[in-house]
């Protein structure tokens, strides 16, 4: 699985949220995950267009979670970002359409995306602010094998 610069920015600041008891302005997230300010503004635009952020303006203002953390998982800040969660070449796996012997390869890409999903719809940003994850993530990542 490949992140891009922006998801991986996206998920930074809304960790810094999850765990902040009262809204962050934007110079705030920015020092705190160095994070580029300009570039953490459009994506902080972008999570408050798609319904994850809500903004305030004024002395006490900055940004927030609009739902509580509980309720927002990495997928939904991923797919609000960046679309699906698995895609080839832009294509959901399902609408894909290999021939001859790499027809199997449709299955692999489906089963891909089912595993992330698994993982990243489980894990809510309150289980990245606690540090607490869920049991089934907890096992996958005690496997010295996971880590390489």
């Amino acid at each position: 699985m490949r992140l891009s610069a922006r998801v991986d920015y996206a998920l930074r600041a809304v960790a810094e949220l999850a765990a902040a008891e009262a809204p962050r302005t934007v110079d705030q997230l920015s020092a705190a995950q160095n994070i580029p300010n300009k570039y953490l503004e459009s994506i902080l635009g972008e999570l408050r267009r798609g319904g994850l952020l809500r903004s305030q303006r004024g002395p006490d203002g900055g940004y927030r979670l609009a739902r509580p953390a509980s309720e927002i998982s990495i997928a939904d800040v991923i797919r609000t970002l960046d679309g699906e969660l698995a895609n080839v070449r832009g294509n959901r796996p399902e609408h894909l359409e290999y021939v001859g012997s790499a027809a199997p390869l449709q299955v692999v890409w489906i089963a891909l995306r089912a595993s992330e999903r698994a993982i990243l719809e489980q894990v809510t940003l309150a289980h990245v602010a606690s540090g607490t994850m869920p049991e089934s993530v907890a096992a996958l990542v005690a496997n010295p094998s996971a880590w390489s």
